[in-house]
């Protein structure tokens, strides 16, 4: 190896660019995909963006010169078809489209199939709100389906040591991007699922781009989301779009640190809230036993504790007067009740007809019905006599109506 002859990063970074540049066909082409990660840079008006299908992309800049000339609005998902040149970027080695005009075409195939995805899934009712379920409160273990190595892990255990310490945390590590990331998820929800002591499941990952983030707009993660015996929080971090999982999830957090707050309570505040719940229990007893001692020693202090007999003797004297006011009430009530009842008697006893009988009068019965006219009767009829001593059955051998004899 001749180390004098070596070369620059740089050097070699151009010396690629010059190749690049000199092939002609690089120099001026018509490429078509899907936008994906758009960003437009207001202060220099340079678009960045990537342009990607269903098995590569490619990283996109066009300047702002160029972005001027295009009429309608850019953003991920859209089918463009850009005409432009391939160069390399020397800082970063990278090799990008610089493109010069772009013609958009409708909705990308990704966005296209997320859309049926979501659309397919809610009318099915996976995302309905009576479906949610809500957080538990006090959690003691909490598994998190993540990768071992990104940020998101690190970020939910800082967040639940610092804010309550008691919960247990059970990581699954998984990949969340890739070809195997939807079956080692799939896998971790599966074993999770036979436990009976998870409380909540927290599923996601940092930030990235649409790429990155699509494994969490795959159908069978959804409804193994859905079919989760415990809560789940989608942590899928971007905090403008939604994924799959965070439709079907029980709740949705913009980041993992975010799903950390929600997914726990504050120790310090409920070590507060218990200091004053404390408070107020030992002043409520202060004031109860105040109020205790205070009838108590009124109740000592009465001349009834210091004077017992008197008490009792005043007590019986009392129901000795109670006893004959009882006694007058009640034979005034009786003479007067009495007197009353006498009164009826007479009244009754002058209206009752074996009082009229007794003085020469009977009653006439024909059939068991009183007779009350003679024309009631007629002749050879049996009647019944009822006088005060006894009774007569009689025949009837003749009618007089009024002075004239039948």
């Amino acid at each position: 190896m001749n180390v004098s002859q070596a070369i620059s990063v740089r050097q070699l970074n151009l010396y690629v660019k010059s190749l690049i540049e000199g092939d002609a066909k690089l120099s001026f082409l018509t490429v078509t995909g899907e936008i994906s990660n758009f960003k437009n840079h207001y202060s220099s008006g340079h678009w960045y963006f990537t342009l990607k299908d269903a098995d590569a992309s490619v990283r996109c800049v066009m300047f702002r010169s160029a972005a001027s000339r295009v009429k309608e609005n850019i953003c991920d998902g859209m089918t463009v078809t850009i005409r432009g040149r391939v160069s390399l970027y020397e800082k970063d080695g990278q090799y990008q489209l610089y493109a010069e005009e772009m013609i958009p075409g409708g909705t990308g195939d990704l966005a296209l199939l997320f859309e049926q995805t979501k659309q397919k899934l809610m009318a099915e009712g996976l995302f309905d709100e009576s479906n949610k379920r809500p957080l538990p409160e006090f959690p003691k273990r909490i598994a998190v389906v993540t990768s071992e190595t990104g940020a998101a892990v690190q970020d939910i255990l800082n967040i639940t040591n610092r804010r309550y310490p008691i919960c247990e945390i059970v990581l699954c590590p998984v990949s969340v991007q890739g070809e195997s990331a939807v079956i080692e998820m799939l896998d971790a929800l599966n074993r999770l699922y036979q436990l009976d002591n998870i409380d909540l499941i927290i599923i996601g990952r940092g930030g990235g781009s649409a790429e990155d983030l699509s494994a969490f707009n795959d159908e069978k993660l959804a409804r193994k989301i859905y079919e989760s015996p415990f809560p789940v929080i989608s942590a899928v971090g971007h905090e403008t779009d939604f994924s799959i999982s965070d439709f079907v999830a029980d709740l949705r957090a913009p980041t993992p640190s975010a799903a950390a707050e929600l997914a726990v309570p504050d120790m310090e505040q409920l070590l507060i809230k218990i200091g004053t719940l404390r408070l107020s229990a030992v002043r409520a007893l202060n004031d109860s036993y105040k109020l205790c001692k205070a009838r108590l020693e009124k109740m000592l202090a009465s001349r009834s504790l210091k004077f017992p007999i008197e008490a009792v003797e005043n007590k019986i004297l009392y129901l000795d007067r109670v006893c004959e006011r009882l006694q007058l009430n009640s034979k005034k009530y009786f003479d007067d009740n009495n007197s009353k009842f006498s009164n009826l008697i007479a009244r009754l006893d002058a209206l009752s007809p074996l009082k009229v009988m007794s003085r020469g009068f009977c009653v006439a019965e024909s059939e068991g019905k009183t007779v009350v006219s003679v024309q009631q009767l007629n002749v050879n009829d049996k009647i019944k006599l009822k006088l005060t001593d006894g009774s007569v059955d009689c025949l009837v051998e003749g009618i007089e109506y009024g002075n004239i004899k039948n």
